[in-house]
């Protein structure tokens, strides 16, 4: 039999604390090392590109790899943006003072979903934690920025959870482990999750524990009350804080619920086809990009909600638009406002560390320092007192109280640790300046009272030294031994002199020989009572947070509308959309400083020019066209002034794209069944305030399948009764004679000039159809060889002779009158009346495949009857 391995003291005690945390990299602190051990090593080695050892653990070799304590902050952030979850083990005790093996304990756990440390966050976004919860098809989420406190919930179908998942970005989210497989297969399966026991996700535990932190017996103040799936998520996210150890949370004041209705739906595809704020590549540029020039990290974090939420509620955008126009028209206060806003520090991350007890004294200095420019922020909206600022006015509270109070507490130039001392102000403590003035003016001190006592005894050679054995003491020569007083003690007698000591030098000797530990101890105990007396402050700072978050943005509006030329739209309660000389804000920006943008117009409404069919090449400008007309109406509906000369824009309530061609394929679908997918969803969900943007709808299949489709989409979207506002673009000329048959849709084309051997796009958009496709163009333009340049004129010749346009438009003039006769919508026959009576209360989201087979029999089997 072999020798059973024996583990040190030490190791005992790591598996110990790594047993209680074996989801997380568990750095555990040994010396002036934090050390990872095993499976932890080698990832840690790997993500850290660290040297990885080993150590004997008893009979066998033990992965290890570690780093200096003093790099925790430069090796922490790497290792949570790696995805990892981390468990930081310190020394609860000074080594020097215990002779058994030093008593550690995880102190924090970090995860990408939760941390306050500046390193691992980005100041320009936020951090959510998001916790989801569904049953059958209804879902239920919720969203945490535990470094600012802002907490969401919301409920919905998939969709809209796969959309909110989009907009907010979660660096983490916590999933049921019995929901674990369905969710991998219904999610994105690369998103970062985190997989806790199914008992956490109760409704009496969660709705406790919301309860218990809000100090509330119900959720009805927060309009929650009866958001059954939203309740779990919320309350899940508040269990895992407690479980990280995250037990601080008085910066979670509220929680907000995200009404759908209240901002304009955009789905997954949409959100990423118009780029605006993730790019589809590395290297593209955001709408994001190109509009943020907020000030402070509140406004650019709240700008990129303010995107992914644009508003339906015409007096709200007005209002913001208000104040952008008043802020364009005062360049001055502007100015003014804006180098404010720059001295503003990120008051929602600050006050959120006030609320765990994680600021630094240099950090509370820099509360108050901001504290002071929204003081004057306010001071400058008062003396331009106008009627669109008053609901910003109103919100701001420049907290004097607590400004004053760390004025007095804390110094100008404060230490970013506490620990290093000479952060207390003077005069703040009487205790505290006499401790510093034994520590700093011991001599002096010593020198006023050697004066004093010369002075009362006469003794002209009165001497006040000190050593090791007797510490402070009053020599007196044997001479003038008739003059001591009563009162002093004698200590020692030497040859010619004796030494005393008195109670005040006693009492002096006891504060100066502790007074250095005194004022550290003094100190942080100072700061700490101060730092809890700041949490009173945390709403109202929040508040002001949110308030300086909003002026930032519309300020930013202001300030983008003056150097690049944006026009206040107009906004009205129709369904019409015109803009004239409109531009795409992203494109412009990248064009060479001496070429200008192209502008085009667009007028829809749902009246007259539903659809607008724009032919024209590749290259010619057609999606950008598309783009434009989206991004203008999503930045006059957040509040942003318009890339246009002009725009009056009906409320849209959706914006559907579908653009490009994205493909999924890593997911086992194809090209065209992603295609397919994304315009099956706008089919789906369209609304008579819809804006529907396709672009090349059908090219991901062979030609005559690919003109079929488009003219089948083309023809719903006329024939829905919403009769919803769309733009198609399309290199099927053939769709030009759509027009004839369908009456609000208008053909458009793309202008270009025709030269003797290429062609020039003039990227103009003008009225009637393309008269033919220039995708051979297009590849000698590209530098394709010009035997294959040839080769494909001639085979297109070839093809024209054969299956000329006139006969596909014969075909689709066919389809056309078959259609016309049996509307999509409009069914007068009683059988077909019958039918569609089936149909309509067919519940989709829960019909079986064999379900719908037999449905379609039955149907069937009408039909026969009735013939």
């Amino acid at each position: 039999m072999s020798k059973a391995a024996k583990v040190t003291p030490l190791m005992k005690q790591y598996n110990a604390i790594k047993e209680k945390y074996p989801d997380a990299l568990l750095l555990f602190r040994v010396g002036d090392f934090y050390e990872t051990f095993g499976e932890d090593a080698i990832k840690t080695a790997h993500i850290l590109n660290i040297v990885l050892t080993n150590r004997n653990n008893g009979n066998e070799k033990l992965e290890l790899a570690g780093f200096p304590h003093h790099s925790l902050n430069t090796y922490l952030p790497k290792l949570v943006r790696a995805g990892e979850r981390v468990a930081i083990c310190d020394q609860l005790e000074n080594p020097s003072q215990t002779k058994k093996i030093v008593k550690r304990g995880v102190t924090e756990l970090v995860t990408p979903g939760v941390s306050y440390n500046d390193d691992v966050l980005s100041s320009k976004s936020n951090n959510f934690l998001a916790a989801i919860f569904w049953r059958k098809n209804h879902y239920g989420i919720g969203f945490l920025d535990v470094s600012t406190g802002e907490f969401f919930v919301a409920e919905g179908d998939k969709a809209y959870m796969e959309k909110l998942i989009q907009n907010f970005q979660p660096s983490e989210i916590l999933v049921s482990k019995k929901l674990k497989n369905t969710f991998k297969e219904e999610f994105n399966p690369h998103l970062n999750t985190f997989f806790l026991e199914d008992w956490v996700f109760k409704i009496d535990y969660t709705q406790d524990i919301l309860n218990q932190h809000f100090e509330t017996k119900s959720l009805k103040g927060f309009g929650i009350e009866d958001f059954y799936e939203a309740k779990i998520a919320a309350g899940t996210i508040i269990h895992y804080l407690n479980e990280t150890r995250n037990t601080d949370k008085k910066h979670i004041s509220s929680i907000s619920r995200i009404v759908r209705d209240d901002y304009v739906w955009m789905d997954k595809f949409t959100i990423r086809n118009l780029e605006l704020y993730q790019g589809n590549t590395s290297q593209a540029i955001t709408l994001l990009d190109v509009i943020d020039k907020t000030s402070s990290a509140m406004g650019s974090r709240l700008l990129k909600r303010w995107l992914a939420l644009p508003l339906k509620q015409k007096s709200a955008i007005e209002s913001r638009h208000a104040v952008v126009d008043y802020f364009k028209n005062k360049t001055d206060l502007h100015q003014n406002i804006k180098n404010q806003l720059q001295q503003i520090n990120d008051l929602e991350r600050l006050i959120s560390k006030v609320a765990t007890l994680k600021i630094t004294p240099r950090e509370v200095v820099q509360l108050k320092n901001s504290l002071n420019a929204l003081g004057e922020i306010k001071k400058l909206l008062k003396e331009n007192k106008h009627e669109s600022l008053n609901a910003i006015l109103d919100n701001l509270n420049p907290c004097e109280s607590l400004k004053n109070t760390i004025s007095k507490a804390i110094q100008e130039d404060a230490p970013v640790n506490i620990i290093k001392g000479q952060a207390i102000a003077q005069g703040y403590s009487e205790e505290l300046d006499e401790l510093r003035d034994l520590s700093n003016s011991g001599k002096k001190y010593l020198d006023e009272m050697l004066k004093r006592e010369t002075e009362k005894t006469g003794i002209s050679s009165l001497k006040i030294s000190s050593n090791n054995v007797f510490g402070y003491y009053i020599e007196v020569r044997n001479t003038h031994k008739d003059k001591v007083p009563e009162e002093w003690i004698r200590k020692q007698t030497l040859v010619n002199s004796e030494r005393y000591i008195t109670e005040e030098l006693k009492e002096y000797e006891a504060k100066i020989l502790g007074a250095e530990e005194k004022i550290q101890s003094l100190e942080q105990q100072l700061f700490s009572d101060l730092v809890i007396a700041m949490q009173d402050y945390i709403k109202v700072i929040q508040q002001n947070a949110l308030t300086i978050a909003q002026l930032d943005c519309l300020a930013s509006f202001s300030e983008l509308a003056r150097t690049e030329n944006y026009r206040k739209p107009s906004l009205n309660d129709g369904l019409t959309i015109s803009i004239e000389d409109g531009r795409h804000p992203v494109i412009e920006k990248q064009l060479p400083h001496d070429e200008s943008y192209i502008s085009n117009s667009i007028y829809l409404d749902n009246a007259s020019q539903q659809i607008i069919m724009i032919t024209g090449p590749n290259m010619s400008g057609k999606s950008a066209i598309l783009r434009q007309t989206a991004l203008i109406v999503l930045l006059a509906q957040i509040g942003c002034f318009v890339p246009a000369k002009a725009a009056d824009i009906g409320i849209v309530d959706k914006i559907f794209t579908r653009v490009g061609a994205s493909d999924n394929i890593s997911q086992g679908e194809s090209t065209f069944m992603v295609e397919m997918n994304e315009t099956a969803s706008i089919l789906n969900n369209i609304s008579e305030r819809s804006l529907v943007i396709l672009d090349e709808i059908g090219r991901g299949t062979s030609t005559y399948d690919g003109i079929s489709i488009a003219w089948a989409i083309s023809q719903y979207l006329h024939e829905h009764p919403h009769q919803p506002k769309t733009l198609f673009a399309t290199h099927y000329h053939e769709l030009n004679g759509m027009t004839s048959h369908f009456e609000r849709i208008k053909n458009f084309n793309v202008s270009v000039k025709e030269l003797k051997d290429t062609v020039l796009f003039l990227r103009k958009l003008k009225e009637g159809g393309s008269a033919h496709s220039f995708g051979i163009h297009v590849a000698k333009m590209a530098g394709m060889p010009q035997y294959v340049i040839s080769k494909a004129n001639t085979v297109l010749k070839r093809l024209e002779a054969t299956h000329g346009q006139d006969e596909i438009e014969e075909k689709l003039e066919q389809q056309a009158q078959q259609t016309d006769q049996l509307s999509f919508f409009q069914l007068d026959d009683p059988l077909l009346e019958q039918i569609r009576d089936e149909i309509s209360i067919l519940d989709i989201d829960t019909l079986t495949p064999v379900e719908a087979l037999m449905k379609l029999n039955e149907i069937k089997r009408m039909i026969k009857q009735k013939g």
